[in-house]
C-alpha cells in the first residue's frame, strides 16, 4: 500500500509536492466539475461527486501516475440529449455500462493501439484541445444570463458579452493577470509552494478583505442552478402545448415562453434550490430504468458506447502527452481497465462518470505533482471541501481560476507547430490543423482523432503507392529477370500492374520480391491477375526471393493463386 500512495523517484519521495499540487488541482477541479455538470443537464454535485469517485479511482489503479481524471467536457456534451429525454438514472447507467466496456478494452489491450497515432494528430489534439478550454473560459465574461428559445436545439441560456468600462469585468481582468504573473515568474525564485496555488489563495484574500466585487464560484453555481432549474419548467411548459402548435407558431410561442418571467411559486422555488456546494456522501444506488423502454435502453447504449470510446481517446491521448512531458511511460491496458473501474463505480454512487482531463493534468504536472498521491489527495481535499469546508471553495473569484486555466492553455499548446510550417510535409500541417478544427467546432476528440487517422492513412497509403517500380536486372534467351521496388498493397495494385507488358515478355518472366512485400489480399489479387494475363499468352511468371511473411500470405491464398506459375529460388539465384 506504501508503494501504491507514494511513487519513489531519484530525489526520494516527493510526497510534499504531490500533496501540494493535489491541493492545487482541487480548486481548479470545482469550476470544471461544475460547468460541466449543467452542460450535461444535471445538478453540480453529480460532477463533483464524479470528480471525487473518478479521480480517486484512477491515480489509484489508473496506468499513469500524475494524471487527473474527472467529469469532462467532451462527454458531458454527449449526455444532454439522455438526460432531457428519459433522465438522470438512464444516465448514471450509461456511465455504468460505458465502465464496463472500458473495462472490456483494457483487458483485451486494445489500448496499446493509441501507441501508432501519428505524431501530426497528436499535435492537433493538443492545439484544438487547448483552444477549446480557452474558450470555455470567455463564458465568465458574460453577464445577464437568461433563458431563451432555439427551434433547433430548443430551451438554452444565453449571455451579453460585459461592456468593457463595466467595473466587474475590470476587477476579473485584473485578477487574471495577478495570477497569471504569479503563476509564470513565482518559480523562478521558489518551488516550495506551487505558483498556482499561492495566486488563488492571494486572489481570495484579495477580493475576501477589501471592498472588491467580482464573481466567486459560488455565485457562478448558484446562478447556473437557477438557470437549469427555470430552463426544466420553461421546456416542460412548452412541451405539454408543442403538438398542438402549427409549424409557422413554434418559433414564436417557445420564445415567448422563455421570455416569461417566472410566477410567485416558481421564484419561491429557485429561493428554496440549494446554495453552494454543501453535500453529504454520495450513497451506493442502482440506477432505476425501465427494462421495458425499448428507446431508452437503445439510447443507454449508444450513449455508453459513444461515453467509453471518448473517454478512452481523451485519455490515452493525454497519457501520451504526459508520457512525452515527464519522460516516462504509462501502462495503456492499466489506464483502460482504471477509467473503466472509475465509471462503474461512480455510476452507483450517482457520478456523471469522466475520464482523464488534460487541462488539470497540466496543472498538477506543472505544480510538481508526478505521483498517485497527487490526484488521490485532489479527489480526496476536493471531497473534505464540499463536505466541511465548502465555503472556502465558494469564496475563491472565477478571475483567480481563469488566470490558472489560461496558463494551462499556453503550456498545453504546442507552440512548435508554428515552426513546422515549410519543414514538414503539407499533408501533415492539414492533418495538424484539421484535427484541431473538428476539435473545437465539435467537441469531439473521438471523432477528432478518428478524422486525423483516416487522412493520415490515406495520404500515407497514396504516397507509398507511388513508390512500387520495376527495374530489369537481366536478360537471357527465353528469360527475363526483373526486380520489385516498393511495398505491393491495396494503394499500388493498379501502378503494379501498369509495370507489366506480358506481350513484350519472353516465356519466362522472373520477378524478384527481395526489396518488396506482399501486404494484404489486395496484393495477391494483383499477382493472380497479372499471372493470368502471362497465362494467357503461353507465358510463365516466376516469384523469386519471397520473405517467410511474404510467402505464407500467398500460401494461405491457396487457389486465389496460380501457384503453378510461381517457383521459388534460392537466395543466391536471380
Amino acid at each position: 500500500m506504501f508503494r501504491l500512495i507514494y511513487r519513489k523517484y531519484g530525489q526520494g519521495i516527493r510526497w510534499k509536492d504531490d500533496l501540494l499540487s493535489g491541493l492545487t488541482v482541487a480548486l481548479a477541479l470545482v469550476p470544471e466539475a461544475v460547468a460541466f455538470a449543467f452542460v450535461a443537464g444535471v445538478d453540480p454535485l453529480v460532477g463533483l461527486y464524479a470528480a471525487v469517485i473518478v479521480g480517486f479511482i484512477t491515480a489509484a489503479i489508473g496506468g499513469r501516475p500524475g494524471m487527473i481524471s474527472g467529469a469532462t467536457g467532451a462527454m458531458a456534451v454527449v449526455m444532454t440529449s439522455v438526460v432531457v429525454l428519459f433522465g438522470l438514472p438512464y444516465l448514471l447507467m450509461a456511465v455504468v455500462v460505458a465502465g464496463i466496456l472500458q473495462v472490456l478494452a483494457g483487458l483485451l489491450q486494445l489500448g496499446r493501439f493509441i501507441r501508432i497515432l501519428p505524431h501530426p494528430v497528436m499535435l492537433g489534439f493538443v492545439n484544438g484541445l487547448a483552444i477549446v478550454i480557452g474558450l470555455a473560459q470567455f463564458g465568465q465574461f458574460k453577464t445577464n444570463h437568461r433563458v431563451v428559445y432555439d427551434p433547433e436545439v430548443g430551451f438554452l441560456t444565453k449571455a451579453d458579452w460585459m461592456s468593457f468600462s463595466s467595473p466587474a469585468l475590470q476587477i476579473t481582468l485584473g485578477l487574471i493577470i495577478m495570477t497569471m504573473l504569479i503563476a509564470h515568474f513565482l518559480p523562478r525564485f521558489t518551488r516550495a509552494v506551487p505558483a498556482p496555488l499561492v495566486a488563488i489563495v492571494l486572489g481570495t484574500c484579495l477580493v475576501a478583505f477589501t471592498p472588491l466585487e467580482t464573481l466567486t464560484v459560488s455565485d457562478v453555481v448558484d446562478q447556473q442552478r437557477a438557470l437549469q432549474y427555470e430552463t426544466q419548467v420553461k421546456a416542460a411548459e412548452f412541451a405539454e402545448i408543442e403538438s398542438d402548435l402549427l409549424v409557422k407558431e413554434v418559433a414564436a410561442r417557445g420564445q415567448a415562453v422563455a421570455e416569461r418571467s417566472l410566477t410567485e411559486s416558481e421564484r419561491e422555488a429557485v429561493a428554496d434550490l440549494p446554495k453552494g456546494l454543501q453535500a453529504s456522501l454520495p450513497s451506493f444506488a442502482i440506477p432505476k430504468i425501465d427494462l421495458g423502454n425499448q428507446t431508452a435502453l437503445q439510447a443507454v447504449l449508444v450513449l455508453a458506447i459513444a461515453l467509453a470510446s471518448i473517454g478512452l481517446v481523451e485519455s490515452l491521448m493525454t497519457l501520451s502527452l504526459i508520457d512525452e512531458l515527464t519522460e516516462t511511460r504509462g501502462s495503456t491496458r492499466r489506464e483502460c481497465v482504471g477509467q473503466g473501474v472509475a465509471n462503474i463505480v461512480t455510476g452507483f454512487f450517482g457520478g456523471m462518470g469522466g475520464c482523464a482531463m488534460i487541462g488539470q493534468s497540466m496543472i498538477n504536472i506543472n505544480s510538481g505533482g508526478r505521483g498517485r498521491l497527487s490526484g488521490m489527495s485532489a479527489a480526496a481535499f476536493l471531497l473534505v471541501f464540499i463536505l466541511f469546508a465548502p465555503r472556502l471553495i465558494e469564496m475563491i473569484p472565477m478571475g483567480c481560476l481563469i488566470g490558472v486555466m489560461f496558463m494551462v492553455v499556453i503550456a498545453t499548446f504546442e507552440w512548435s507547430s508554428f515552426r513546422l510550417i515549410g519543414k514538414v510535409p503539407a499533408t501533415d500541417l492539414w492533418v495538424i490543423f484539421t484535427v484541431s478544427l473538428v476539435t473545437v467546432v465539435f467537441h469531439n476528440l473521438a471523432l477528432a482523432v478518428g478524422i486525423g487517422i483516416v487522412i493520415s492513412t490515406v495520404c500515407y497509403a497514396w504516397e507509398r503507392s507511388k513508390e512500387i517500380r520495376l527495374e530489369l536486372h537481366q536478360e537471357e534467351e527465353g528469360k527475363r529477370y526483373y526486380k520489385l521496388r516498393g511495398t505491393l498493397f491495396f494503394g499500388s495494385i493498379q501502378p503494379f500492374k501498369d509495370l507489366f507488358n506480358p506481350k513484350d515478355d519472353p516465356d519466362d518472366i522472373y520477378v524478384s520480391f527481395r526489396r518488396s512485400k506482399v501486404c494484404d489480399h489486395s496484393a495477391i489479387e494483383a499477382i493472380h491477375n497479372v499471372s493470368e494475363r502471362y497465362r494467357s499468352l503461353g507465358k510463365r511468371l516466376h516469384l523469386t526471393h519471397l520473405d517467410p511473411g511474404c510467402s505464407k500470405v500467398l500460401n494461405k491464398a491457396g487457389d486465389l493463386v496460380e501457384t503453378q506459375y510461381y517457383a521459388k529460388v534460392a537466395a543466391g539465384g536471380h
